[in-house]
Order: C-alpha cells, then structure tokens, then sequence
C-alpha cells in the first residue's frame, strides 16, 4: 500500500506530481491511501517527482481537478486519481455524464462553485479599530476551502483598501501591495460590528421591496448559515413578518405625480418619438406632451394644445372634432357657444358633465385668418389619425364603458373609418377595446341649422342619444 501525504488540503501540485508518478509506475488506484498530515506551510517531505511519461490527459480534466481538490469531501484525492486511471483505457470518460466517478467529481465541483459566489457575496468588512492605518477585517466560514482561490477576488474590488478575511481553513490579507496567506484563525479575532452597520442596515431596509418577497428562495440564496456575519440579516425576520401589511399600503397609496425629470423626458419623447414607440401613462403626461406635440402642422398656428380633461377612470367618454376660437385660448374643450348647448343637453339628459370625460379627435385648432377673425377648418384625415395617438392613450388611462363621438371627425378618429351620423345614430356600436360606441351630431351643427323646426328636431335626437350613452355607462 503506497501513502502520499500532500502538504495541505488544496495542494493541487502536490497531487498533481505525484498521481503523475504513481500513474507511471503503474500504482493501481486501491493500493494508495492518500492523506494530509504536515502543517500547511510546511514544505519539507514533498511527493515525489514525477517521472517522465507520455500518457497526457484531457485539459478539461485538470479544470475539474483544481476545483475537485477544493472540496472538503475526504475521498476528493481517491476519486481523481482513480479517474487520471480510467483515462488511460477511457480517452472520453470526462465526457460521459453518466459515469459515477464523473458525476460524483461534477457535483463536488458545482459546490465549490456555489461556495466560492457565496464568499465573494456575503463577506462583510469591518473597521479594526485602533490601527494607524485603517484596516478592514471580516470572519466568514466558506462551505469548502475556497478562500486562497477567491482572494484575486477581492484584491481587484478593494484595492486600495486594506483588509484580511479570516476563516477556519486560511487567512487572507491584503496590504495594497501583497497577498498574503496565514493559517486560520478564530472567530473572536475579527470584530464583532462598526459603527457603519446601522447606516448599512438602514440601506438594507430601504431597497427591501415587500411585494417580491419569496422567503423561500430568499433562503436558496441566502443560506442561514451566513447570517451571523451580516449585518442586515437582523432585519429580515421583521421585513418578512410586515411584508404583507407594507406591499397592502403600497397598492392602496395613490400614485405620487410623476417627477419634473419624468415629465421633461415625456416631452421629450411627445415631440420626437416615432408611433411605434412607447404611449404616455398618465393623464399628466397628455396634457404636457399635446403641448410640444409636432405630429403634424396644426401646432404651428395654435394657441396651444387642449387635451382632455374630467373624471378618470370614467364611465362615459365625449369625443369632438377638435378646439373651437374659445377653447384654443382657453385650453380647455368644450367651453364656447358649442359647449354651453353641450352642457345644457347633457343636463337634460341627466348624463352629469363632471362624472365624463370630455375630450377631442384633434388637439390643436385648425382655422384660417380672415381680417381679425379666425374661422374654424375641419381637420384632414393625415391631421386626424395623427392625433388619434393622443386619443388612444386617453382612452387607455380613461377607460371608459361609453365613448360618444360628437360628428364625424369624432366617429373616423375613433372607429378609424367615415361613419355616417344620422343613419347610425341612436344604436350602440361594440368597439375593439370592449367599449360601446354610440354616435350623434355635434354641438356645433346644431348650432348652425337655421330652420328652427329642423334645430329642434336635431336637438330632441341629440338628447335622446346622450341619455341612450348615460344609461349604458351606468350613470
């Protein structure tokens, strides 16, 4: 029976050499008894070299041989010399995933993976108090002696920082200069906290979000075992008792008005943004961005835009063709001669004006000047499905059960097709969105029917539609 005794528990080159030199002297794998008995720096009583061979193994293999040698399982150096055997026979054993020897090394090596994540994660520094130079000290226990392998780790992330890990296995300090390696060390040698953990553990609870909280994988990822050494783990059995209540508190508080930064970057997008890109989400976010709208021309001669405006969500929905004189200057819909008779019907109808939400196909005024007087234009169709963008995202936050399309730039901008008033008024029309769509005239043209019979006609109609919507929105 051959004894090898490697000078410590990760002596990769010490295994190394000396399964080279037993695998040339024919050393079949049960007749070694592999051991670490020196001190861990002790380098006196090394295996012997290895001597010369032309059997060569696959570089894969010693890949999974440096991790293998990590782990604290006691039959790591058996099972990879018995492997280095079988290659010999079987050049392609590395790639047979059913073969136990190689399931058995893979599975020690994906837990010194795991090991190795779980100290570059949950290492916490400490300040050592009463040093001249302002050291960091931090006590972690790794589930497999990964230390020396993780340490490049931190010497790239705290360069300029001075700091040692302490574990069981090995010791790890870093100067700014050198790397060095010592024995282990107790868990009283490492402080216990600083004055930075409560700044830390206020951080901590801040970011914590109660409404993905998932204890169970929170577990998976945060073992605890690593626990004792963070700081923030005091906090997480109060963060998951009141998570409920605070994600409960966070549904039902009303949404904060978006930023000047969010509105800023809306307008931006407003103005530059092509169709196919993201729609505002707000009514806020409307109204700022119809203001720097260039979709199409109409800004050019405007006031200013007028977006809609009124209860939201909302059970019932008016839409007009666009901003008359009055409501360009106002920037509000419906407030001129048409909007007075609008008002005035919908009373009648018992559809109360502040329960809606009043809107237009078309945000800007289209008009000509003529002498000092500026005389209304109906908008063209390129003008129409331009502003149907704006429409649609008010449609969306509005959502309303009814939309009433007051004529027809209303009925083409929301139906997307010209729709005859007066044969498909007085009946409800099913819209893509799950909306009923009911159609009538608008103000305007009642306002502009000079036989005072036929006016009055259309103005019973207009009510019996209006009163038609307000039934079926419920109201």
């Amino acid at each position: 029976m051959r004894v090898i005794r490697l000078a410590s528990e990760i002596d990769f080159a010490g295994w190394r050499s000396a399964a080279r030199a037993l695998r040339a002297e024919g050393v079949a794998p049960e007749a070694v008894v592999w051991t670490v008995e020196r001190e861990l720096f002790d380098t006196a009583g090394s295996p012997p070299p290895a001597a010369p061979s032309n059997f060569t193994v696959p570089a894969a293999f010693l890949d999974l041989a440096e991790q293998v040698i990590l782990h604290r399982g006691p039959d790591r150096f058996a099972l990879l010399y018995r492997i280095l055997w079988r290659l010999e026979r079987e050049p392609r054993l590395v790639e047979n995933p059913a073969d136990p020897d190689m399931a058995r090394a893979r599975d020690m090596a994906k837990a010194v993976s795991r090991a190795a994540h779980k100290m570059k994660a949950f290492v916490r520094f400490r300040l050592v108090e009463g040093t001249e130079t302002e050291t960091y000290a931090a006590w972690f226990e790794p589930a497999h002696r990964v230390t020396e392998a993780v340490a490049p780790f931190f010497v790239r992330r705290f360069t300029n920082m001075d700091w040692t890990i302490l574990t069981p296995d090995a010791c790890v300090a870093w100067d700014g200069q050198r790397l060095m390696v010592s024995e282990g060390a107790d868990p009283a040698d490492a402080p216990s906290e600083d004055a930075q953990e409560e700044l830390w553990r206020t951080y901590y609870a801040s970011i914590f979000n109660p409404a993905r909280l998932n204890p169970k994988q929170m577990r998976q990822e945060m073992p605890k075992r690593y626990w004792r050494n963070l700081p923030e783990a005091a906090l997480i059995p109060e963060l998951i008792a009141s998570a409920q209540d605070r994600a409960a508190a966070m549904v039902a508080a009303p949404p904060r008005q978006p930023s000047d930064r969010v509105l800023k970057a809306s307008l931006r997008h407003s103005r530059d943004a092509s169709f196919g890109q993201g729609a505002p989400t707000t009514l806020e976010e409307v109204e700022a961005g119809v203001q720097v709208c260039r979709r199409c021309a109409l800004w050019r001669d405007a006031t200013q835009g007028v977006p809609g405006e009124g209860a939201h969500p909302a059970p019932l929905m008016f839409v007009g063709e666009q901003p008359g004189d009055q409501e360009d200057l106002a920037g509000r819909p419906f407030v001129g001669p048409a909007g007075q008779m609008f008002d005035k019907a919908l009373a009648e109808a018992g559809a109360p004006r502040d329960r809606a939400f009043v809107t237009n196909a078309v945000k800007h005024f289209r008009h000509e000047v003529r002498g000092k007087r500026r005389i209304h234009k109906t908008p063209d169709r390129g003008e129409v499905a331009a502003c149907r963008w704006w429409l649609d995202a008010e449609r969306r936050i509005v959502r309303p059960r009814v939309i009433v399309m007051l004529g027809a730039t209303a009925a083409l901008s929301v139906i997307g097709k010209p729709t005859p008033i007066r044969a498909n008024r007085g009946k409800a029309m099913p819209l893509p969105d799950q909306a009923q769509g009911v159609v009538t005239y608008h103000p305007s043209f009642l306002l502009r029917i000079p036989d005072a019979e036929a006016k009055a006609k259309a103005y019973a109609e207009f009510v019996e539609d209006l009163r038609m919507a307000g039934k079926l929105a419920g109201l």
